[in-house]
């Protein structure tokens, strides 16, 4: 008797562990962002300036309306490398639609819809042909990204003056409509991922596929859906970058998908599944866009700025094994 209310009061505190350690990685992100503001206000001219401020909101839309997807892709234990890629050809096919006169909203939908209907071909590679989500968006990375150069013989795609497209990149309020945008979508993910059906059963996926699949779930479904999902947000940021641009580049958004994976992991979500949240992605977004702005500023070569994000992302990788090798201790005990 006395074992089993020794078992019983384990069990919630094992719980409150594993949540303080959740918080934890949150408070220790919420301090390494204000570290970066305080080393790079003192060492980079012209950081806290206002344009600048906009710039890193700006970046930051673009890493995070793709990491919300990628999240929930790497907390089914999925990963996706096409981001990169898909965003490029996406503002590609964009400007063509718009110099062939297809109206504005029209070209976005179609743009969004072409976006989660490549997305998905990954999916359905995974889910109904057992091809790794990593291969599967391999090929989907060089595919598009070869495709857009091709079609475009690696020059801009010039739009012309559009009302509704140059609206995208005017400030409102000193906000950049991207990054209203990219906290739009930062609210619907959370809840997505918290408060519904298909939330609890991306986690569960990524916890154990097959216990999923016994319990009801279907999970080829789900991976496809993830994938169609991703797609159709990397159309969104190849929208607001052709919005930025002026134009559709296929040469743009090179290491997108690198800053996306690291920002996921960075936040907390473990790449074996099963465990994540958006807030951390949100900080962990912040982060990686902090860092990058403010190499820049300090004018530290590109190519070494390379090698930060992969010391970031192999750190981050690291903290999360722990994390999960604590998190078992603590239930087993």
């Amino acid at each position: 008797m006395a074992n089993q209310l020794a078992q019983k009061s384990a069990k919630p505190a094992s719980k409150t562990g594993f949540r303080l350690s959740q918080h934890m990685n949150e408070v220790s992100l919420f301090v390494a962002i204000a570290i970066l503001y305080i080393v790079f206000t003192a060492t980079a001219n012209g950081f806290m300036s206002f344009n600048n401020q906009i710039n890193i909101l700006r970046d930051a839309a673009t890493i995070g309306i793709a990491a919300w997807a990628a999240t929930l892709i790497i907390i089914a234990g999925e990963i996706d490398v096409s981001v990169g890629p898909m965003v490029a050809f996406i503002s590609v096919v964009l400007a063509f639609l718009l110099q062939w006169g297809i109206p504005t909203p029209v070209a976005f939908a179609l743009a969004i819809v072409i976006g989660a209907a490549l997305g998905s071909i990954a999916g359905i590679l995974r889910a109904y042909f057992d091809v790794p989500s990593f291969v599967g968006t391999l090929g989907l990375w060089s595919a598009l990204r070869g495709t857009g150069l091709f079609i475009t013989d690696a020059l801009p795609v010039s739009i012309g003056r559009n009302d509704i497209v140059d609206m995208l990149d005017q400030s409102v309020f000193g906000v950049p409509p991207a990054a209203i945008i990219m906290l739009v979508l930062f609210a619907v993910f959370t809840f997505v991922s918290r408060k519904t059906a298909f939330g609890r059963s991306v986690f569960a996926i990524g916890g154990n596929a097959h216990a999923a699949f016994l319990s009801g779930i279907n999970v080829a479904r789900i991976r496809v859906a993830l994938f169609a999902i991703a797609g159709a947000m990397a159309a969104v940021s190849g929208i607001l970058l052709l919005s930025r641009l002026g134009s559709g580049n296929a040469t743009a958004a090179t290491g997108l998908e690198f800053d996306v994976i690291a920002a996921v992991v960075v936040g907390g979500t473990a790449l074996s599944g099963g465990r994540g949240s958006m807030l951390g992605t949100l900080l962990g977004v912040l982060v990686i866009t902090l860092i990058g702005n403010g190499l820049i500023l300090l004018g530290i070569n590109p190519f070494f700025q390379q090698v930060v994000r992969g010391l970031i992302i192999v750190i981050a990788v690291l903290a999360n094994i722990q994390a999960i090798k604590r998190g078992a201790a603590r239930n087993n005990n």
